[in-house]
């Protein structure tokens, strides 16, 4: 009973504290992010901005490649490292040889890959963010282990309100767009100076890193024997990064847009599920220290709250994007919103994949997760090839997406049930639950005003989960 209320005391302690401050920030982040993203796609071209974005998803694609996936293992070493000064001295120092290894990389890909000057141009420049990335990442990976992430969401915030300022300008006199992404750049530096000098406590400096001592062996070995998180890590990109890659080379410069926009709006939904579960993973680490028990019990306290906000996600986006998107973005967007209520299809199972795959790395399973990033990605190309021989348009890389991250989230279940984290009845009841709520959604959608279904569905929703709350509550006071 002790374990219990211990467990229940961290889980709402700890989680919460980090997940508020994770939440409140990144939505003042993401509303900024989000003004100036807006303000991009209305003042530029859709050429210019289709180049921007092209150029944005290189950067962003070798970032998943950069960082070598050591993100989850440093955190799990940190944790269980008593000398933490010297492996975290080495790790930025890694971060930094391999941060400029792949920007080279970044501007090779871009010169092979596109003619159009404009895209060279820009990969240039805002390549330079894989360098920062990496650096940066090593703080908020610090700060995850220490459970300190005010300090990140603090900093990311000053940066979003920088950016926000940028885009203000750009209301008032429209910059050309190579000298927005120099701009952008220097933001990106005042950012990675805080993060040296205010996220890690001032306890490291450039000149620390560069002194310390680590040659090419040691970064080899460090990165071999945890080869699983860098592929882990890079897929999970790849998996997102590749739809936009292959709609800027099959399909046309608008496409490339929708895209973007969808994903810019299914972006802003994962960021409660990726921030929970980030402060979750150390405590998931902890808990398993202390028995299996344990970390199934902590497992089962966040696996339907996450079920509920991806379902929640989908039938508002479902209800509301017809308006919302040409809103934010203008008329020219109005086909947009189809193909966001198709990405969002993803937002069902998403939010437990970012859960059930911190158990697996908390089970020292990398290979495992490896395997379900593999099996993802592959379904993803399989089918976008298939399917762009019989229709060219971006519905086929919404369902290839879906589609892979299904198949991620069944070799999971597969997992847990093997290792005993779950039970059958459980996945079966999942699967089942979130199949007929969708049906029941989608039907009682072509007979009511989409918004008057929304807002009636989740009031039966509530008035049911309530009055449970009140039966367990009243039978467990009985007790």
């Amino acid at each position: 009973m002790s374990i219990l209320i211990n467990l229940k005391s961290k889980f709402k302690n700890k989680l919460f504290a980090n997940s508020v401050w994770g939440v409140v920030s990144n939505i003042i982040q993401n509303v900024l992010f989000s003004i100036f993203f807006v303000i991009i796609a209305r003042i530029y071209s859709k050429e210019d901005f289709g180049h921007y974005v092209i150029a944005n998803t290189l950067y962003s694609f070798m970032l998943g490649f950069s960082s070598l996936g050591l993100g989850h293992w440093f955190i799990r070493e940190i944790i269980n490292n008593e000398n933490k000064t010297t492996l975290t001295n080495k790790f930025f120092k890694v971060q930094l040889l391999i941060g400029i290894l792949f920007y080279v990389i970044n501007l090779i890909v871009s010169y092979l890959l596109y003619d159009n000057q404009m895209i060279r141009t820009l990969s240039v420049i805002i390549g330079i963010n894989i360098i920062f990335d990496n650096i940066i990442n090593v703080i908020k990976s610090l700060n995850i282990a220490y459970q300190e992430q005010q300090k990140t969401f603090l900093l990311l915030t000053i940066e979003a309100l920088l950016k926000f300022l940028v885009g203000c300008l750009l209301l008032i006199y429209k910059l050309d767009m190579i000298l927005l992404s120099v701009i952008l750049i220097g933001l990106r530096l005042i950012t990675l100076n805080l993060f040296i000098k205010m996220g890690s406590s001032n306890s490291i400096g450039l000149k620390e890193i560069i002194k310390v001592k680590i040659d090419w062996d040691e970064i080899k070995k460090i990165v071999l024997s945890n080869w699983s998180f860098i592929i882990i890590s890079s897929l999970s990109i790849v998996n997102w990064r590749i739809g936009n890659i292959l709609v800027s080379k099959i399909l046309t410069i608008q496409d490339v847009a929708n895209y973007e926009i969808a994903f810019k709006f299914f972006s802003l939904a994962y960021l409660i599920p990726i921030i929970v579960t980030s402060s979750l993973y150390p405590m998931l680490i902890n808990a398993f220290k202390e028995s299996p028990e344990k970390l199934k019990s902590l497992y089962n306290k966040a696996y339907l709250p996450l079920c509920i906000y991806g379902f929640l996600s989908f039938t508002f986006v479902y209800a509301f994007a017809d308006f919302l998107v040409p809103f934010v973005f203008g008329k020219s967007y109005n086909d947009t919103a189809l193909y966001c209520k198709q990405m969002f299809y993803v937002m069902l199972i998403f939010p437990s994949i970012f859960l059930q795959a911190n158990v697996i790395l908390t089970l020292k399973l990398e290979k495992f997760d490896m395997i379900c990033n593999i099996a993802s990605v592959l379904v993803n190309v399989g089918i976008c090839i298939i399917g762009f021989q019989f229709n060219k348009s971006l519905t086929v890389v919404n369902v290839a997406i879906f589609s892979s991250f299904f198949v991620f989230h069944l070799i999971q279940d597969a997992i847990l049930i093997k290792h005993k984290i779950t039970n059958i009845k459980h996945v079966m009841l999942f699967y089942i639950l979130t199949s007929m709520s969708i049906g029941l959604y989608i039907l009682t959608d072509r007979y009511l005003n989409s918004g008057l279904n929304f807002v009636i569905f989740w009031g039966i929703i509530l008035i049911v989960g309530i009055s449970q709350f009140k039966k367990i509550k009243v039978a467990y006071s009985t007790h």
